[in-house]
Parts: C-alpha cells; structure tokens; sequence
C-alpha cells in the first residue's frame, strides 16, 4: 500500500509540475488589424473564431502601440522583445542606416543562403540585426533548448523575428510557391516542409479565384464593392468581385495569394502540419509556435479598410481561426496551450474617403517631399545636404556640411523651419531633442521610443493627425496615432480567465507577462510590466 501512495503522489507530483507551463504556447499576429474590426465585423463572425476567444479569453479592448514608426517589423519584434525600437534595435522594416551609410532591411543576412525552393535574395535572411531577446528565446534557454520554437508567415520578417535567435527553425512563403528558410536555421527543409510545398496547396484557391465568402447583404459595413477609394488588385480591371486569380498568377507569380484572404488559409494548413510533424505540444517541455497572418496587410494596404475585400479577408479568417482552435483542441488538448492574439500595427483611414466627407487632409506623396527637401537645399545651402529621408527621418550628408564649413545645427533649424511650413507637418524634432527629451512632450515620448541614434536621423518629421505618406487609394500606417497604435489583445486557454479590461495598456507588457505566467526569464530588454490580470488564476 505504501509503494503505491508513493507512486500515485510521484505521478500527482508530475502532472503538477507538468501544469507549471503549458504544453505549447501559440502566438497569432495578424497583420494591420485594427481593434475596430472586432467590433464591427462581430455580427458577421462565427460562434467559434474570434467570438470563442473574445468569450472565453481576457480582451484588453484598449491596448497600445507606444512607440513610432508602427510598422511591421518593429510590431513583430516588440511584441516578442517586450521593449521598443529604441532597444531592440529594429526601427523599420527598411531603413538607412546612419552608421553603415546604405540602405538595410530588418533581417538581411548576406553570410546566409536561402534553403528551399526560393530565390537567392528570398532566403539571405536572419534575426542578427534584433538587439534584444525575445520570449522564444527565454523559452529556449528556460527548457536548456529541448522545448521547440518555430516562426512562420508569408513575410520573412514576420517568421524570423518573432521566433528570435534561437529558434529551431523559421519558414516564410517564396514567390515560387514554396515555404523557404535559410542556412541560419540548418542545412535543408525538413521532409515534411519539402512534401508541403510538392503538393503546391496554393494552387485550388488560386484556380477557384476569389468570390465573395457570404451572401452579398452581409458586406452592409463596407462602401460598395466598386469605389474610388480601392487600387487594383494585380492590375485587374476594376476593384470588383470576382477575382480571377488564374489570369494573375499566370501573369506574374504564386506571390498573388499573398495579396488574398487564401494567405492565410495556406499558412494555417502549414501550421497545423508543422504541429503534427514536428509533434508541437506533445510532452511536457513547453514548445512555441509563432503565426504572423500577413494577407490582411495586403488587403488593407491595397484596397483600404472600408473595403469589400478587406471584410471577406476577415470573415474568411474568422472560419480559418475557429478551425485552427478546434485543430488545437484535438491535438495538443483544450487545457493544454496558451494562446495570444494581437496585431502588428493597426492603419488609417484612406485620406480620399475623409476629405470627401469634409475633413481637411490630404495624401503626401513621398516622393513630392523627398523632392521638396532637395530643392529647399539647393536654393538654400547651394548643394544637396540630404543622404536619405524614409520612415518619417532625415538624414544630412555631414561630409559635405562639413566640407563647406557649414554648421549642422544651423542647418537642422533651418531644415525645421521650412518642414513647419508644409501643410502635413506638425513638429519637428532634432536628435538632440529626442535623446534629451524629459518625458513631458507626449509625442515625443513615441518617437524617442522608436529611435536608435546609430541608425536614425538627425531630425524626425510628424504629421498632422489623419495625413498619410502613402498613394491616394487603399491605406497606410506608421504614426503615433490611435488610428495606427489600437490593436487587439486576447489571451486564450491555459490558466487564463475569462474577462476584459479597458484600461490604457502598451503591447510590450505580452512578453514579459508571458515569461511570469510560464515562469521563465524574461527577455532582456523589456522594462518587465505586466498585465496582471491575465496573471490571476481562474
């Protein structure tokens, strides 16, 4: 009797510490989403996607970005950092570097090789260049490397940041129709990676082509299908239902899914092979699987957020959600992983739709302002003072102003004082302004958040609230606005609660909050504030 209350308390003492952590933590990032499209796509949504996880999950209905520029890759990389740009050193998703003077993108590795059935600069890709490490990477180092991590997305930066530096592998999708990875990760796909993209699973969505989803009375919180507000989809005729995809993918690539809700159908099907395959949440060492939907950043993008288009590609993702969860649910078990979902960026209105609605703003064309600032120059300083201006910096040449024995102070004042004279400009900040800043200025808080004095500008331009650098149709994001910082947030299954909060709330309190409810270190850089709610047991 004795040897068996022995064994039965080794065997309870097991379970309870198999409890300490979920079997597999599943992070969902969808791409652009605003808060707003849970609201009002919710009489549309189905019992079992987003309403199952808004129901049974806590939803943090006012979460925030708190840094600029919110862009794709600093949204992937501070969601798993727990800290901003300014930290992790990823402030764009391309950006010019002041310090190596050229142009970089987020995860350019030239000293890798692309794996898999993809083009040679599709693959040369790696998390070198994020400073910070992310939750993944705890977790790895936690479990001393026996738990699993994977990323994937149909963009690279949306696979490889998240899953971090130490992550057993990272796939993103390849304009050949293939999931790739690259030499960072090992030295081939693995087989069942190889047999996914033999099957070329792409090709029934694109040989159906894109029709409406639902009867067409449902789309009643969107403008009509056919509006000025939309660009063309690949060059079709007309922003109009139905998309003939066959004719697109035979013009150009397989790269047009991405640019339909189908992408994020094929990247569910991968994930749920790669939960099968590579046994994800099958023992009792916690594995992470990172999933970055990216078809409604094209979507939204293109054709903007009032959009037919952009209503089905939620629609479809709702059934999509509720048939990863029931995938989740029979194969890792319904108490047995904890699941995040939230967003990278959120995104404007078009500019056309408001000013035809009587609000005063306007698209800028970046080129115009690149243009402008060239001229203003010349005519000022007889020689072009400016190396780069992207993601909202500006970049002086020093050897020339130094050559001319100009002053750069001189000459950032005067680059001020004629960038406050354009229409879209509402402050413009120096360097010395943002690393000095005192906490005070409210925007300027996001803006030093978001910079690395070693990458970025001399000065930082902010528009004017609902003005977009960006083309007349579709939309655009990237500013310290609401309409761009407001993101979902629900956290779902293992030991989370029921409820919400509407309290203020910043997205790089998910880390951290994460490493205290699995109990592991939490990334390095993070300031470590957590959202206690969700660290309250049931």
């Amino acid at each position: 009797m004795k040897k068996i209350i022995l064994f039965l308390t080794f065997i309870m003492s097991l379970n309870m510490q198999a409890q300490d952590r979920p079997k597999l933590v599943v992070g969902i990032v969808v791409d652009q989403m605003k808060m707003e499209y849970l609201y009002r796509f919710s009489d549309d949504f189905l019992p079992n996607g987003f309403k199952r996880l808004m129901g049974n999950g806590y939803t943090f209905q006012n979460m925030h970005y708190n840094y600029m520029p919110t862009y794709t890759a600093p949204g992937h990389a501070s969601i798993y950092t727990g800290t901003t740009p300014s930290t992790h050193g990823i402030v764009g998703n391309e950006w010019f570097s002041r310090s190596l003077g050229k142009e970089m993108y987020c995860t350019d590795d030239a000293s890798v090789k692309t794996i898999g059935d993809g083009t040679v600069k599709e693959g040369e890709m790696s998390p070198k260049n994020l400073l910070s490490t992310t939750i993944t990477d705890e977790l790895k180092l936690a479990t001393n490397f026996k738990g699993k991590v994977i990323g994937m997305s149909l963009k690279d930066r949306g696979a490889i940041l998240p899953a971090g530096h130490f992550a057993n592998w990272a796939f993103w999708f390849s304009k050949t129709g293939s999931f790739i990875s690259s030499s960072f990760y090992g030295s081939a796909l693995p087989d069942w990676v190889t047999q996914f993209n033999q099957e070329k699973r792409y090709m029934p969505y694109i040989t159906k082509g894109w029709d409406l989803f639902k009867p067409a009375g449902t789309y009643n919180e969107s403008l009509p299908d056919d509006n000025p507000y939309e660009g063309k989809l690949y060059n079709s005729t007309a922003a109009i239902f139905p998309y003939n995809l066959k004719d697109m993918y035979d013009k150009n690539d397989a790269g047009v899914i991405r640019s339909t809700p189908f992408g994020n159908n094929l990247l569910a099907e991968f994930a749920m092979q790669a939960i099968e395959k590579e046994e994800l949440g099958k023992d009792t060492i916690t594995d992470f699987l990172t999933v970055s939907f990216s078809s409604t950043d094209y979507v939204g993008h293109l054709l903007g957020p009032r959009s037919i288009e952009l209503q089905d590609t939620y629609l479809r993702l709702d059934q999509t959600i509720a048939d990863f969860l029931a995938y989740l649910d029979k194969t890792v078990g319904k108490d047995n992983y904890l699941l995040f979902l939230t967003a990278d960026h959120a995104g404007a209105e078009n500019v056309n739709y408001l000013r035809d609605n009587k609000y005063k703003v306007k698209s800028i064309n970046p080129k115009d302002i690149i243009k402008g600032l060239k001229d203003f120059s010349i005519a000022t300083f007889g020689a072009d003072l400016i190396v780069n201006y992207s993601n909202f910096n500006l970049l002086f040449n020093r050897d020339i102003i130094k050559s001319k024995g100009f002053d750069l102070s001189k000459v950032k004042q005067s680059f001020k004082d004629y960038l406050m004279t354009q229409e879209h400009v509402k402050r413009v900040y120096s360097e010395e302004e943002i690393l000095g800043s005192t906490g005070n200025d409210y925007y300027l808080n996001f803006i030093t958040k978001g910079y690395d004095p070693t990458q970025d500008g001399d000065l930082v331009i902010l528009d004017k609230a609902a003005y977009i650098e960006y083309q007349g149709t579709g939309t655009s994001h990237g500013t310290p606005y609401s309409y761009d910082t407001h993101v979902p947030v629900i956290f779902y299954g293992w030991h989370v609660k029921k409820g919400e909060s509407f309290a203020k709330k910043y997205i790089t309190q998910i880390a951290p909050t994460i490493a205290q409810k699995i109990k592991i270190p939490f990334p390095n850089g993070t300031e470590a504030n957590v959202l206690e709610e969700v660290l309250e047991n049931k």
